[in-house]
């Protein structure tokens, strides 16, 4: 009786928690079920993994089939499943086992961390990973290495487990991706709509109790990262020998230590192969950004590199021009170059134009002419180049500070604030070069200690040090910096006057530059050579172009003279000594602020006799005769108005046909409204109207003549104002 109760217990057991008739086999099963899969389940066996692909677990597989490993076999010119060591078998069947199952309709989607995204996957997670292996420091010590799971650090308990790729049309249909980007990669292949890496799917959805199966036509090998294709390629050991020796270091890692003694047996201490800090993203990371844990599902790094003759002419044509080595470059330098050479995504041929590197610039390389080998690795994108990508910061006029130590000063000043600036390729500069020695001729340095600018006196020990040497020689470098449209300033044996970066102009003449400073000191500035760029030229200068300190009263009282017979400017100054808008000791003129950009127009000695006879200017009506010195308010009041109006406010312009239409004056009528005059103008030509339609002409030979934020110019009339 007992008996009978027993079994029918365990008949009541079985059908409850017993396993469903309908459900499907565990992959290895299937694979068995198949009838076509017998090597690969040799290979399975011969790897280790039959009793993890008997039993439960969540996985994608993608199997070659036996005709698959015929090939293969081919191939490599071997008989059979049997010449296959365990390593080489593990390799094969980690590679193509992904973590989680997943359809053929489901690998298209990213598993974000906000849920599912559609159609934005091309990659999926393997069981395959490089464990210890020996690695060479830039000693040529042979050290036992992990490589890092984290873009320039590491994370214990990560295996960095490689990716694969895959490719479908849904994909590439989301994604705007023609077929030839497939193809550009493996050219021996065909898309079918579904590959992965360079084999074609033949079947998928195969279901399993714990997991997919994929029938691929191809037995895929572990692809390898960035960092090991590198290694093992000589085509760039130029460009490797460069990160080897100033980009990567080895870290020794307790904890990787002791796992590697817990199976091993052996003491060997353990580093960690790391890349500086700075570096776009470490080559041997398999992880991609890991911003969120499945990223490397959805995206993947690019390397572009550039070939060993590419490498060598670039470094000693561009790198090495101004230094003696690569030692003796700034470390910096040399990540830049290799920073140019790296994308955190995947750069897809079809969009190899528009993908912005690390630095945010697009390729300087065709991807058709300039590009050697192409590849899919484990961790991304890599194309090998005869090229190489050119940094912004070397190939603009940025580069000719940055590239040399004489200009240490100037670069370290150009970063601070026009650094991205002139680094832009599309924008065109002139560049007038601050050595060190003219830098610290003009009294300008920058203290270590204090992280600070300074200024001396020249002559002086009177050192000043802080945001007021910063700011003033941010000024003086903005004067040394000319935004150009066309080829102004390719020809400097002429003469000229140009707008700055700061806003302040400066003048040519037969080779040399001046600047309202440099004429306050009586010096012109010297140019020795000249060297052009993508985006510009520059000029080696042997001074400063500084600015004035004076007020531009004290200017047009210089421009003044004695006499009327010595100077077109004597009568129009005369009346400005004795206004009383103006300070003869500090030529301060009342209206005129600190800071501000001013445009003076002067009116010749006759415009001002005109002006007295029309009664705008005190004096003499019937003769013009000019009264300097006014006793009645009223006529002081005129000599302020007239002056007043013809100061342009918050404005410079000269006669460059850039700066044109309607500007107001300093001069407010009685309703507080400011008068205006209109400007037109060309190259070496200008014209003044004011509001009652007279027009007046720039006297090109006697104006240009600058001050500070100011250029003063003699008109051959006078504008007149409207007081009402």
């Amino acid at each position: 009786m007992s008996i009978v109760s027993t079994g029918c217990k365990k008949k009541a057991f079985d059908e409850f928690y017993g396993r469903p008739d309908t459900l499907a086999q565990p992959i290895y099963q299937v694979l068995q079920q198949k009838g076509n899969f017998n090597t690969l389940l040799a290979c399975i066996d011969k790897a280790g993994y039959k009793n993890i692909l008997a039993a439960a677990g969540y996985w994608t597989l993608f199997a070659p089939n036996d005709a698959a490993f015929q090939k293969f076999f081919a191939e490599q010119g071997i008989s059979g499943i049997d010449k296959i060591d365990s390593a080489t078998a593990q390799g094969i069947v980690t590679y193509a086992l992904a973590y989680n199952a997943f359809t053929k309709a489901r690998l298209n989607d990213y598993q974000a961390n906000t849920g599912w995204i559609p159609n934005n996957s091309f990659r999926r997670r393997t069981a395959n990973y490089n464990g210890f292996y020996d690695d060479t420091t830039k000693t040529g010590t042979i050290v036992k290495a992990l490589g890092s799971n984290r873009n320039n650090r590491f994370v214990n308990a990560d295996n960095n487990n490689k990716y694969i790729s895959y490719f479908t049309d849904v994909y590439f249909t989301a994604k705007g991706i023609p077929t030839s980007d497939y193809t550009y990669f493996y050219p021996n292949s065909s898309f079918s709509g579904f590959n992965v890496m360079d084999a074609s799917v033949l079947k998928s959805d195969y279901v399993a109790e714990n997991g997919y199966i994929h029938e691929i036509d191809k037995v895929i090998l572990p692809a390898k990262n960035i960092d090991q294709h590198l290694k093992t390629n000589a085509q760039y050991t130029e460009f490797k020998k460069l990160l080897d020796k100033y980009i990567v270091s080895f870290v020794s890692n307790t904890d990787a230590t002791n796992r590697y003694k817990l199976l091993t047996g052996k003491n060997d201490p353990v580093y960690i192969k790391q890349f500086a800090p700075t570096t776009a993203f470490s080559p041997n990371n398999e992880n991609f950004l890991k911003a969120q844990d499945n990223d490397g599902q959805s995206n993947a790094f690019t390397m572009i590199a550039p070939n060993n003759t590419a490498t060598l002419n670039y470094i000693q044509n561009v790198l090495l021009e101004k230094y003696s080595s690569l030692d003796a470059l700034p470390t910096q330098i040399i990540q830049d170059f290799v920073n140019a050479h790296m994308w955190q995504t995947a750069m897809w041929p079809s969009k190899f134009a528009v993908t912005n590197n690390a630095q945010g610039e697009a390729p300087t390389i065709n991807s058709t002419s300039d590009i050697v080998e192409k590849k899919v690795l484990s961790n991304g994108f890599f194309y090998g180049s005869n090229k190489v990508q050119e940094p912004n910061v070397f190939r603009t006029v940025y580069g000719r500070a940055y590239l040399d130590p004489a200009n240490l000063l100037m670069t370290r000043a150009l970063d601070q604030n026009y650094r991205f600036t002139v680094t832009i390729p599309t924008l065109k500069y002139v560049m007038i070069m601050m050595s060190d020695v003219v830098m610290k001729k003009r009294g300008y340095d920058f203290n270590q200690v204090a992280n600070a600018w300074s200024y001396t006196t020249p002559g002086t020990s009177t050192t000043t040090t802080g945001n007021v040497p910063r700011d003033n020689l941010q000024r003086i470098l903005g004067t040394h910096i000319i935004p150009i449209t066309t080829g102004e300033l390719d020809n400097i044996t002429g003469t000229g006057i140009i707008e700055t970066a700061s806003g302040d102009y400066i003048k040519w003449n037969n080779g040399k530059f001046s600047s309202a400073g440099s004429e306050d000191s009586a010096y012109t500035v010297n140019t020795s050579s000249t060297k052009t760029s993508f985006n510009g030229r520059v000029y080696y200068a042997d001074n400063l172009l500084t600015f004035s300190v004076r007020n531009f009263g004290l200017k047009l009282v210089a421009l003044g003279g004695t006499s009327a017979a010595t100077s077109q400017f004597f009568n129009f100054v005369s009346y400005l000594k004795n206004a009383t808008i103006f300070t003869a000791a500090s030529g301060a003129i009342l209206g005129v602020q600190p800071g501000v950009f001013y445009t003076s127009f002067v009116p010749n000695n006759a415009a001002i006799v005109q002006a007295v006879k029309d009664g705008l200017l005190p004096g003499t009506v019937a003769t013009g005769v000019p009264n300097f010195a006014p006793t009645l308010q009223a006529d002081k009041d005129k000599v302020n108005n007239f002056i007043l109006h013809h100061i342009l406010n918050k404005v410079t312009v000269v006669p460059d046909g850039k700066k044109l239409g309607t500007f107001e004056t300093l001069y407010k009528n009685v309703s507080g409204d400011a008068g205006q005059v209109g400007i037109t103008s060309a190259l070496n030509s200008m014209q003044i109207k004011d509001n009652f339609n007279r027009t007046s002409n720039v006297v090109i030979a006697s104006s240009n003549n600058l001050a500070d934020r100011c250029v003063i110019h003699l008109i051959d009339g006078y504008l007149k104002y409207n007081p009402n």
